[in-house]
């Protein structure tokens, strides 16, 4: 497939980047490899926009993978950072920014007690582990095509980056460590039920996305995380519901704002770290209570509860209210009606879903529930749906299985541009095969 414009200062950062990094970037799906061609190297952000190293400007839909829901470099929270910043970088102590953002997020959501770390994959990883401590049990349900981070354990049939490259389901995880790990169909109740009904009591925790968004966006079924929890208390084991992608996202409650079922552990991160490295997990009181130094459970973490990365979380925290939310919401179903529309004229197939603010494209006729029918989509239409959106500046996740995202920054200047490009990028997406992909 030929590019419609070169970007020569990314294409010398990605050459210099190659010969000192693994495939050339910090996380895989920056590569490209999904999609082709040249990933950009940004430098710059302000509001709904990026700035390549060629100083080619770019309407966001990626927000960081979610956190710029205020959009980039907003008053507030820089102002903020800059403060914190002015007080030092990091104190390996206790500190007041911490305890505000804590406070915040339990006023928020119905965890009782919360710790703060610096990854969604610690936050995920240091749930399993307690979960496993406070239950004295070994075995962990997910389910295919939700992504946990890449904790050992949760690293089996997972969605985003996996599934964008095809990897095997657990290179360097050991065959004990993966045997533990139930992996079940996402939407599937019936196979959640035979599974407790056949090791209910082996079971410390069953995990799941709350909505799933790393297989691109599937929301839960009716009914399906109030059958986890259910099926967890009868069980004697924990319900951890991961909110890094909705947490903060989707309502000021996150995913719970929307669909107040209440699980015994959550983890946060992206939205509550304003852009910085800061993330958390939470939940009963006598269940966080098995955590060091206050019990026997160990988790610890040299930069976790950061001075600055507390004060970006804190200051985008408090500017959420109700009407960031409801103009997110506005401009996310414009966005995706507009998609669909465009897809709908150029004839081809496709489903537009949607988790709040969170949607995604499909390039299939058949509403997608689980990762077998996120998998089974002609996802090679997508290469050329997004190059034709990068070259008229629209900068799209660049991978199928993966959310789009929006923020309050995104104002009508910004919508028109991205619904501007959307005709040319059907086309192009109509016109592709599997052999030119």
């Amino acid at each position: 497939m030929s590019y419609p414009y070169e970007a020569p200062a990314s294409a010398d950062l990605f050459a210099r980047a190659q010969a000192v990094t693994p495939g050339g970037v910090n996380s895989p799906v920056r590569a490209f490899r999904a999609v082709g061609g040249t990933p950009r190297f940004m430098v710059r952000g302000e509001g709904p926009y990026l700035w390549d190293a060629d100083d080619r400007k770019y309407v966001d839909l990626v927000c960081s993978w979610g956190p710029m829901i205020l959009g980039h470099r907003h008053p507030a929270v820089l102002g903020a950072v800059e403060q914190a910043v002015s007080r030092g970088f990091t104190f390996g102590t206790p500190g007041p920014g911490e305890v505000e953002l804590a406070e915040l997020i339990v006023g928020r959501t119905p965890v009782q007690q919360v710790r703060l770390v610096s990854s969604g994959t610690e936050a995920t990883m240091s749930a399993i582990r307690l979960a496993r401590g406070f239950t004295g049990r070994a075995k962990v349900v997910k389910f295919a095509g939700c992504y946990h981070g890449h904790v050992d354990s949760l690293l089996v049939a997972a969605g985003s980056g996996v599934a964008t490259f095809g990897l095997p389901d657990t290179p360097g995880v050991t065959p004990g460590t993966a045997a533990d790990t139930i992996v079940l169909a996402y939407n599937d109740v019936a196979a959640l039920e035979r599974v407790f009904a056949q090791v209910g009591n082996k079971i410390a925790c069953v995990i799941t996305e709350a909505a799933a968004a790393n297989m691109g966006v599937v929301p839960p079924a009716s009914g399906f995380n109030a059958r986890i929890f259910e099926l967890c208390a009868q069980n004697g084991a924990l319900f951890i519901s991961d909110e890094v992608m909705t947490g903060f996202r989707v309502s000021r409650s996150g995913w719970f704002g929307l669909e107040p079922v209440t699980p015994d552990l959550m983890t946060f991160g992206k939205v509550m770290g304003g852009g910085l490295p800061a993330a958390a997990f939470g939940g009963r009181a006598d269940v966080m209570e098995h955590l060091a130094p206050q019990g026997a459970v160990y988790q610890a973490g040299t930069l976790a509860g950061n001075p600055i990365a507390a004060a970006a979380g804190a200051a985008t925290l408090g500017a959420l209210d109700d009407s960031v939310y409801a103009m997110v919401d506005r401009q996310s179903a414009e966005v995706s009606q507009a998609v669909s529309k465009a897809l709908s004229t150029a004839g081809v197939a496709h489903r537009v879903q949607s988790a709040g603010s969170l949607f995604s494209v499909f390039f299939t006729d058949r509403q997608v529930v689980d990762y077998s029918g996120a998998q089974a989509q002609e996802a090679f239409r997508y290469k050329a749906f997004f190059h034709a959106m990068l070259a008229a500046g629209v900068y799209l996740p660049p991978s199928v299985f993966e959310a789009w995202f929006l923020s309050a920054a995104h104002d009508d200047t910004a919508i028109s541009q991205v619904i501007d490009a959307l005709p040319a990028a059907a086309a192009a997406a109509a016109a592709a095969t599997p052999d030119s992909a």
